[in-house]
């Protein structure tokens, strides 16, 4: 029995290793809106330019809504088969058309047509992941404001370092996020070419209209090199680096509510709908929804991994190596958008200890580079000599296992007898940060002024968003 594919050329069936190996309709079945969206801008373009006839591009059409309806309420039934999610649309839309079905693939392959509905999915999950960082970006400059003034210590090397602020922090996330959106929205422009008309590689003799079919499925323009467009992966790639950036954000930020949430630091709570409990101590609260955010950057990570890899080697145009090219890709950025929403919910569910936290910032003498500055701004002090001074003093008081603030003017002085007892009024972690006035600095001022604008900045955005997608 020949294959219905395939035609006369061949005249068996695939072996069952074969077509095990080759059917991808498991997983390419979630490009089906995508496929019929892209059918139906084609049939009405070869209707437009005559090369199908309007009773037969109708009878299409009609078919292929009936396709659409199926597959929407369920009942359709997806054949291995017949391998992808094309020709099971185009072997279901037969069944109800008849031989005029097969009018439909005039002047295009599989290999463009796979492409044009790769696009537009991947297209549509960068949207969707466009409004999942606006509204984290949004959590997180809204608790921003909340906590301006809330002291926590800051870290390097995950010690102790300076004072700054909760909301300080936070708004280091949306910057963050800001540059997440932006790649995202970068490479939209660039995938935003519409490979439909490339045919199987070399473009079709039929008299087509790609602008047609570029306009009515939302893209810019169609693709200007047949070969490039059935063999380009480059899209997706650049998504999933965008991606796999994001989650590393995510994975940082995830860590951090890890670390908050243990009773050695004590800086939050997450309550019982992000928490989870054990089967065996049953005293512990769990952050498991931050580990699995942190654990699945792996996955964000290696699908860009692993299509750099199938696609490093390829000659042009097509080969069978690109069906790879999607599993990962609608696992990574689903996976990147569930990480998006379970963030955003716990940004707004995390409580803030700031009794806990103002204590641990006064903590690891913090505020020796605030003594440092006094002695340059104050004592017109060269600040390596400064730094020397204050490394003397800090460790006069580490060996007394006190604070640089319970150190006596007279000890102080024993070190640079210059010092006067103004010095104590910049050893105090609210003063600290207060100081810090420059711009991008922690002062309380400057973060709620921070949080306002990326409020005002995140609400123009969406309201300009929510204007395009009327327009359009």
């Amino acid at each position: 029995m020949s294959n219905k594919m395939w035609g006369g050329r061949f005249s068996s069936a695939p072996d069952a290793i074969m077509e095990e190996i080759n059917a991808s309709i498991g997983f390419d079945q979630k490009l089906a809106t995508q496929d019929i969206a892209a059918s139906m801008a084609h049939v009405r373009m070869l209707d437009a330019t005559k090369i199908v006839e309007t009773a037969s591009a109708n009878a299409i059409s009609t078919g292929l809504q009936q396709v659409a309806d199926e597959i929407a309420a369920g009942t359709f039934t997806f054949s291995r088969a017949l391998e992808d999610i094309h020709m099971n649309v185009e072997s279901r839309l037969a069944q109800i058309v008849g031989p005029e079905a097969g009018r439909l693939h005039t002047a295009r392959s599989r290999n463009d047509q796979v492409a044009v509905d790769f696009r537009l999915w991947v297209r549509d999950a960068v949207d969707n992941l466009d409004a999942q960082m606006h509204a984290l970006a949004q959590a997180l400059a809204q608790r921003a404001l909340e906590y301006h003034d809330a002291v926590m210590p800051g870290f390097t090397h995950l010690q102790v370092a300076q004072p700054v602020t909760f909301g300080h922090h936070l708004l280091a996330y949306v910057e963050m996020l800001s540059r997440d959106r932006g790649r995202l929205r970068d490479a939209r422009v660039r995938l935003n070419e519409c490979p439909l008309g490339a045919a199987a590689l070399a473009g079709t003799s039929f008299p087509i209209d790609r602008e047609m079919t570029a306009k009515a499925l939302g893209f810019n323009r169609p693709t200007a090199n047949s070969l490039d467009s059935v063999s380009d992966r480059d899209f997706v790639i650049e998504v999933l680096a965008a991606a796999s950036l994001c989650s590393v954000h995510l994975s940082r930020l995830a860590e951090e509510i890890v670390l908050w949430a243990t009773p050695q630091f004590g800086f939050i709570t997450l309550s019982d709908k992000f928490s989870t409990g054990s089967s065996i101590m049953p005293q512990k609260r769990n952050p498991d929804a931050a580990e699995l955010v942190r654990g699945k950057t792996g996955r964000i990570i290696g699908a860009m991994q692993a299509l750099l890899i199938v696609m490093k080697g390829l000659p042009l145009t097509y080969s069978k190596d690109m069906q790879e090219d999607k599993e990962g890709t609608f696992d990574a950025l689903q996976s990147l958008s569930l990480c998006l929403a379970a963030m955003t919910g716990m940004i707004q569910d995390l409580k803030p200890d700031v009794v806990r936290m103002k204590a641990a910032a006064g903590t690891g003498y913090a505020t020796a580079t605030d003594l440092a500055d006094w002695l340059v701004r104050v004592l017109n002090m060269p600040f390596r000599q400064a730094h020397h001074v204050t490394g003397r003093l800090v460790a006069m008081a580490s060996e007394q296992k006190i604070g640089l603030e319970e150190l006596t003017l007279r000890q102080m002085q024993s070190v640079e007898p210059k010092i006067d007892g103004a010095v104590f009024a910049v050893l105090g972690v609210d003063a600290s940060v207060a100081s810090r006035v420059s711009y991008g600095g922690t002062a309380p001022a400057n973060v709620a002024a921070q949080a306002r604008s990326w409020l005002a900045r995140l609400a123009k955005d969406a309201k300009q968003g929510a204007g395009e997608e009327k327009k359009a």
